[in-house]
């Protein structure tokens, strides 16, 4: 099955109890492109990137990728994650934990591991241990383990809090790249001036809603 090229989010509702925070949303994004979900706190951003993310399923509604469909089991290999925390395995060093994602994925894992540390700027730390790196070295290796498989999507939720500036023009310019190779990207962010920067397209969502 070939890359993701289209995702389309069709009037997808989620409920947690009495509290809807989807409501209805219907939205596409395409390969090759840089969404910014933007919004006030409790707007339904991290809920939406979660439902596509296929880490929550929608109340109702559906969410189709083209050409793979809508079985998230099919989906999640093309899916690469970068949320708040890195969520790596601290105890681990760099290097092993992006080797481990690598074997996850049936890759060889020297190999994955050459491929990314230089290009996320992670290979003078494959030693040490995730428990003992900044914030900003924590998301590069967030974010070099989301590339490790070569993902056609990459979902980002709040890459940027906490990172100092050389952090966040790293994770900038991967980005760019990311998307000039074709990847659909979907990011959540409340930073200014990140649309111009990235060259994104805006999707505002209210009260569970996309904003017309």
């Amino acid at each position: 099955m070939g890359a993701i090229s289209r995702i389309e989010v069709k009037r997808v509702t989620r409920t947690f109890g009495a509290t809807a925070a989807l409501r209805g949303v219907d939205v596409a994004f395409d390969a090759g492109t840089i969404s910014l979900l933007e919004g006030p706190n409790g707007a339904g951003k991290s809920t939406l990137l979660a439902v596509i993310g296929t880490v929550l399923a929608p109340s109702s509604g559906q969410v189709v990728y083209d050409p793979v469909g809508s079985d998230a089991e099919l989906v999640r290999p093309h899916l690469g994650w970068v949320a708040h925390e890195s969520h790596c395995y601290r105890e681990l060093s760099v290097r092993e934990n992006l080797e481990f994602a690598a074997r996850v994925h049936g890759l060889e894992a020297a190999e994955a591991w050459e491929r990314v540390a230089e290009r996320v700027e992670v290979r003078q730390l494959a030693a040490r241990r995730v428990a003992t790196l900044s914030r900003g070295q924590r998301q590069r290796v967030a974010l070099a383990r989301a590339l490790v498989h070569r993902p056609s999507v990459l979902l980002l939720d709040e890459p940027w809090t906490g990172l100092d500036r050389k952090s966040a023009e790293q994770l900038e310019v991967v980005m760019l790249s990311e998307a000039a190779l074709g990847t659909l990207i979907i990011v959540v962010s409340h930073g200014d001036g990140i649309c111009e920067r990235l060259g994104a397209r805006r999707v505002r969502i209210e009260a569970g809603r996309v904003a017309s």
